[in-house]
């Protein structure tokens, strides 16, 4: 099974947790959790993994840890 990269733009401290893809295959995340101890990070792991209907071990932040926008793998999907 092949892995698969997202390019995922973040707001965190929204009012409710989501994830959309838009009409132009970004997606667009927004979390409950501020961006303090990895917080956030961990709420879009498990959307994501939620999301993909895969583990949250299969789900890995590989760029942009500390940023708006993240580079997310899933890997078998």
């Amino acid at each position: 099974m092949a892995a698969r990269i997202i390019q995922v733009k973040v707001t965190p401290r929204a009012r409710e947790s989501s994830l959309k893809q838009m009409a132009d295959g970004t997606w667009v995340a927004k979390l409950k959790s501020p961006p303090v101890d990895g917080r956030a990070n961990a709420e879009l792991v498990a959307l994501v993994a939620d999301q993909f209907g895969c583990r949250k071990a299969a789900v890995s932040i590989k760029a942009g840890a500390s940023g708006r926008v993240k580079l997310v793998r899933i890997d078998g999907e």
